[in-house]
């Protein structure tokens, strides 16, 4: 007889939600290594460090170019340099796509850092969103948007969005036309990438080849995914259900492997979500009704994470948030390509060179 799914009866207990990480700067993504310490982006260029043990440090290039503004919401969001996604290399240095300054960069654990890339096919590179790395060793990014103001791209008819890989020193695009392309993620035998379409308010999936291609394009789930549906994170478990994040409305979900869906969690203010909808409906986004959106354990909620010694468990990245709220997963996580690699791994002193222009 099948295992029963264990995400159908899980209820998440406001009581048991517990918090990692203080004064954190937009920590929208984390990444959890075998021996507990994670590692999250931070808005002031690079990355925050939190110990197994809570002890925090802040990692930042010399050359980071952050700056912000008191008292005005959107500057962090707007403006300088943002870390958003993050993934190791096989070196176990960090790979920071940059949504602010539009590239892809390398960092050592003790904060040199480098331009891995920010041009494809002679052209700016747009808002690198999210980089990922596979087992082959290839390292994939999304690009949101080309539209410099990512607020501007806020609307449903701009499928400027892409995927790329990087191979002989260059990225190139291999799959186009998504609607704010946000944080990709493969299936347990990379059979799958999975695309997160946070203004098409869908998860969309490719099949990969041997070679790298991705082809057979499809929505996994439901067309859309309700009220407020602007996915962002996502994350697989063992059992192969795919959790993820609704970053304005604050919902965390879950797809089960038949592509049916749950809510977990839904803390979004029901007006100020109504508002955003009919402004990205209308292509009419001002500062006012997106930032007024984002509340909860986790305002702006980004990314999941599995973590812990046994992956389960769940941490949930933000933009607004200023520490990790964590909760016990009712199954395990599916291990990401590091995972094994960061056991005992000594602290890396190099980075790889950048490629030559």
């Amino acid at each position: 007889m099948a295992k029963a799914n264990p995400v159908l009866d899980f209820e998440i207990e406001q009581s048991a939600v517990a918090y990692v990480g203080q004064e954190l700067q937009r920590p929208e993504c984390i990444l959890a290594e075998a021996d507990g310490t994670l590692w999250v982006a931070d808005a002031r260029g690079g990355v925050v460090r939190i110990a197994s043990n809570g002890n925090q440090s802040v990692i930042v290039p010399k050359t980071s170019s952050y700056s912000q503004q008191e008292g005005i919401e959107g500057s962090r969001f707007l403006e300088g340099t943002l870390p958003n996604g993050l993934a190791f290399d096989r070196n176990g240095n960090i790979l920071i796509s940059n949504f602010g300054t539009d590239c892809l960069e390398v960092m050592t654990r003790d904060g040199r850092s480098k331009v891995l890339a920010d041009t494809i096919d002679g052209e700016a590179i747009g808002k690198v969103n999210f980089v990922l790395r596979d087992s082959k060793e290839r390292i994939w990014i999304t690009v949101s948007t080309r539209t410099k103001n990512w607020m501007s791209a806020l609307r449903k008819d701009l499928p400027d969005g892409y995927i790329a890989r990087y191979s002989d020193g260059e990225f190139h695009i291999v799959s186009d036309g998504f609607r704010f392309t946000n944080e990709i993620r493969f299936d347990a035998r990379e059979q799958f990438l999975y695309v997160v379409e946070t203004t098409g308010g869908c998860i969309s999936r490719l099949r990969v080849d041997e070679g790298g291609g991705l082809r057979d394009r499809e929505i996994f789930g439901p067309t859309t995914l309700g009220k407020g549906a602007w996915p962002d994170g996502i994350a697989f478990d063992s059992y192969g259900n795919l959790w993820g994040t609704m970053v304005y409305s604050d919902k965390l979900f879950v797809l089960t492997p038949e592509g049916d869906l749950r809510i977990l969690l839904d803390e979004g203010d029901p007006q100020k979500v109504d508002a955003l909808e009919k402004a990205i409906e209308s292509n009419t986004v001002t500062h006012e009704v997106l930032f007024s959106t984002g509340q909860g354990i986790a305002p702006w909620m980004a990314s999941v994470t599995f973590g812990g010694r046994d992956l389960q468990t769940l941490y949930i990245g933000s933009l607004k948030g200023k520490r990790i709220p964590y909760f016990r997963a009712p199954v395990a996580g599916l291990p990401m390509v590091h995972w094994k690699e960061s056991e005992g791994r000594s602290q890396p002193t190099s980075i790889p060179a950048a490629p030559s222009r």
